[in-house]
């Protein structure tokens, strides 16, 4: 109970910054309708609660079956078994993932139904699927992680060339999306289990990140190989104007057989997987399996109401501050609000405190997760800063942002400290998680369709692209910054 109530107390600090901002907004620069604000207030109460309910419930539940079957596929000491399993896991943990299939719905709406939504779920689910049995293969046979990405990375800007800017925003917005608060915990822990068993400490402390980072970039290749290989070289889209609704409770009771449906549908693979390798590999004790299931269930009842209260609170909110700031006559109010929202919005999602909580365990304190914490947030902060700077000026393009981007982050890994590529590259996944493909999202789409000349397909999803981005630099300088420390300080610690 001790450890619910700490979760609580987390939630609380992380969802009341976000709360307090549109408050103070609506009741200064903006006034939008009461009905709304009330649904606002429910839906932050709503994801307090779901939150907190949800970490204890990946503690005890996700955490442990991922752990248990990275070490089952590295005791098999098989290297197909590794694929196989990689294929398996990868294919059904991201064709569940809610945040995919959120990006997915928005992406049907705005293209008219040209891209269907279980296309873009299907597609990206089989580049993860591709990508995280090589990334499990890079684990077991120490292939540095930094060589990796230069590699992938490279192979990603050769495709980008001939991928239409359109399916270039929606392929990194899909990066982002499927490394959700369901996948995460789970190939973090699936990581760890598999580098835990190497005799090297500092090599398994090692690559018990970077997991993730790989797995991601499966999203970008697949979906821009879909676009070349469909020869659709235009899309078309728009943002449509949709009626608020007035009422208070009756979005939320909408959304509720929905998203509980989509949770139940992203759970029951990984409970039956679960099962199975209990049977044959596991063998773990009653209590045990007992203990998982009820943190499955915890799991099931926090998600669904974090994302009814995403959902059915915070998207309408977040599209019309957005519409409203960008109708004002100075632009300087939309940019310094999107950076503030970038900011506090990291604090609130899901994956990043289970990742931020990994750090510090599997570090034995020595990267503190608030430390983590402030540099993702400059980071996320700068991204949506960064995406409205780009719907203000219509001549900046995503790919102006990226291009450099991506290549001062992958220089950096080959003189950062090994350890902080692979959290840095892994915090860029699941920086973009079910609030920013949410509320963020909206904000952004929001003033875009505000804004004359702003194309609500590109700018709109872009942003989850630049939000993926900036933590990659942001936690690399970090490590720098350690490595420093270390030397100054005369510190023992290896942070290589």
């Amino acid at each position: 109970m001790s450890v619910l109530v700490s979760k609580l107390k987390e939630v609380l600090y992380a969802v009341i910054p976000i709360t307090v901002i549109v408050l103070l907004l609506n009741f200064t620069v903006i006034h939008l309708e009461s009905s709304l604000i009330i649904r606002f207030i429910i839906g932050a109460i709503l994801i307090i609660i779901g939150l907190s309910i949800f970490l204890f419930g990946v503690d005890i539940g996700l955490t442990i079956i991922g752990q248990n079957m990275g070490a089952s596929i590295a005791k098999s000491n098989k290297i197909w078994v590794v694929i196989i399993a990689g294929l398996l896991l990868g294919f059904f943990i991201s064709i569940a993932e809610p945040d995919l299939h959120i990006l997915g719905g928005q992406i049907e709406l705005v293209t008219s139904g040209l891209i269907t939504k279980w296309l873009i779920v299907v597609i990206v689910s089989i580049g993860i699927a591709a990508l995280l049995a090589f990334g499990l293969v890079r684990i077991v046979y120490n292939i540095p992680l930094y060589k990796v990405l230069t590699v992938i990375y490279l192979l990603i800007f050769v495709i980008a060339i001939f991928t239409s800017p359109e399916f270039l925003a929606i392929s990194f917005d899909a990066s982002g999306a499927t490394t959700g608060a369901l996948t995460v915990p789970f190939i973090l822990a699936l990581a760890l289990g598999v580098s835990l068993l190497k005799k090297d400490s500092k090599a398994s402390e090692k690559d018990s990140f970077g997991l993730v980072a790989i797995a991601s970039t499966g999203a970008i290749i697949s979906v821009m190989i879909m676009s070349i290989v469909s020869k659709s070289d235009k899309i078309t889209g728009s943002l449509e104007q949709v009626n608020i609704s007035n009422s208070i409770i009756g979005p939320f009771i909408k959304k509720l057989p929905i998203i509980a449906g989509e949770v139940l549908l992203a759970l029951l693979p990984i409970v039956i997987i679960f099962l199975i390798f209990q049977k044959i590999s596991f063998k773990l004790s009653k209590k045990t399996v007992r203990n998982i299931l009820i943190g499955i269930l915890f799991t099931f009842i926090g998600l669904i109401l974090f994302l009814v209260g995403v959902n059915a609170g915070f998207m309408d909110v977040g599209s019309a501050v957005g519409y409203s700031i960008a109708n004002l006559d100075n632009k300087a109010y939309i940019v310094i609000v999107a950076f503030v929202l970038g900011f506090v919005t990291i604090l609130a999602e899901p994956a990043v405190h289970v990742l931020t909580h990994q750090i510090e365990d599997v570090t034995s304190g020595y990267v503190k997760r608030s430390i983590v914490m402030i540099a993702l947030s400059i980071g996320v902060g700068f991204a949506v800063l960064l995406s409205m700077l780009r719907i203000i000026i219509p001549d900046l393009q995503l790919w102006h942002l990226l291009l450099p981007g991506y290549a001062i982050a992958i220089a950096m890994t080959y003189f950062v400290p090994k350890l902080f590529v692979g959290i840095a590259f892994d915090s860029g996944g699941v920086a973009s998680g079910p609030m920013t493909a949410t509320f963020i999202l909206a904000f952004v789409q929001g003033a875009a369709e505000a804004i004359e000349g702003a194309n609500v397909l590109v700018d709109g999803f872009g942003m989850i692209a630049m939000v993926a981005l900036t933590p990659l630099i942001a936690l690399q300088v970090l490590g720098v910054i350690f490595k420093l420390k270390s030397k100054k300080g005369g510190l023992e610690r290896n942070v290589e």
